[in-house]
């Protein structure tokens, strides 16, 4: 086993399509597992608003006066990597500032009247939106990372979902064939039946708009395929000698099926895995731009699809782009991660 994992392995790093997409999904569990840390605007759900500076391009650059808030916590390191950490300043863009003996007159953003502030507690920061702000103002770069976390975690805990109840009831149905394998195989077809979209669609709707429903909802239609396929595999790997030698022996249909026969189908759940997580990431973002799936202010890259591709035609097509760049991306390195995978555990070659 140790030598064909070996094999694979090599076989894998001489795909570099492969690589590449590993190396992208790499990226995007560190962003997501750092989270707010990484984030230019840390605040929770990177949802820090500035009307004033709305729909500016990438690159744009500005000063702010930050005057300290009273009674705003600080949390720690682990907090602020998971929820994110709340402003402990109250921001001011402005256009230009001067200090005249010890009073500081500035032109609020956007205005050509100078005004005296009157507060001596404050600081000056320069702020660069490297991918500019949102129709609301929010700093589209962090609100981009932010989406990471929310497509990965959509992806993983439905991938999830989809093998616990895939991988039992296709092998169940391999292992004991006959009535049993029938009454699971109608329940396949019968679900299998049903346009995905639209069974998403359907469960969203009976649980609920929200962020956990879409877990389950996006879960609960990706299992048929898994089922099938390791139903396939079992029916194969039972026919071997060792499954023979096994029941000869009197283990238990428990150990024959769980340690004998499962883990050699592993590697086509692995490769079905791959492409079921790219899979949960178009239908969440699908969802989003439909209005059913994550709510704001959570960032989703669907929602911020919906929220801007009105302005594609208005000269600030990069607000819907960017987004879309981010899912294509995403959803490719799932793709050649799994198409690697596939050659890398093809024995036939």
């Amino acid at each position: 086993m140790n030598s064909l994992s070996h094999i694979a392995w090599r076989k894998f790093k001489k795909n570099s399509l492969g690589v590449f997409g590993l190396i992208i999904i790499t990226i995007a569990v560190v962003i997501s597992f750092l989270g707010y840390v990484l984030f230019p605007d840390s605040t929770p759900y990177s949802n820090q608003m500035h009307l004033e500076l709305s729909k500016k391009e990438p690159g744009f650059t500005t000063v702010f006066i930050l005057v300290p808030k009273e009674s705003v916590p600080e949390v720690n390191l682990f907090e602020k990597m998971l929820f994110g950490q709340e402003s402990q300043f109250e921001e001011i863009p402005i256009s230009t500032y001067r200090e005249d003996n010890g009073v500081l007159w500035y032109t609020p953003f956007d205005s050509q009247y100078e005004q005296k502030f009157s507060d001596s507690n404050y600081l000056i920061s320069e702020r660069t939106y490297i991918l500019g702000t949102d129709s609301f103002g929010r700093d589209l770069l962090s609100r981009i990372l932010c989406g990471t976390r929310v497509s990965l975690s959509v992806g993983f805990i439905s991938v999830f979902i989809s093998l616990l109840i895939g991988i039992s009831l296709g092998a169940i149905a391999g292992y004991y064939r006959g009535r049993v394998d029938a009454a699971i195989m109608w329940l396949v077809n019968v679900v299998w039946s049903i346009p995905t979209l639209l069974m998403v669609i359907a469960i969203s709707l009976a649980l609920g708009k929200g962020f956990w429903q879409v877990f389950v909802a996006v879960g609960l239609t990706m299992w048929v395929e898994v089922a099938r396929i390791v139903r396939g595999e079992v029916l194969s790997v039972r026919e071997n000698e060792y499954v023979e030698a096994a029941k000869t022996l009197g283990f238990s249909h428990f150990r024959i099926l769980f340690k004998h026969i499962l883990p050699n189908v592993m590697g086509a759940v692995i490769v079905i895995s791959a492409a079921n997580f790219a899979s949960a990431i178009l239908i969440e973002a699908g969802l989003s731009f439909l209005g059913i799936g994550a709510q704001p202010p959570m960032p989703s890259w669907g929602t911020m699809i919906k929220d801007h591709y009105a302005f594609i035609v208005m000269g600030k097509s990069y607000l819907a782009i960017f987004p879309g760049i981010a899912i294509m991306l995403l959803v490719l390195s799932f793709v050649l991660l799994g198409n690697a995978l596939r050659d890398a555990l093809d024995v036939r070659s």
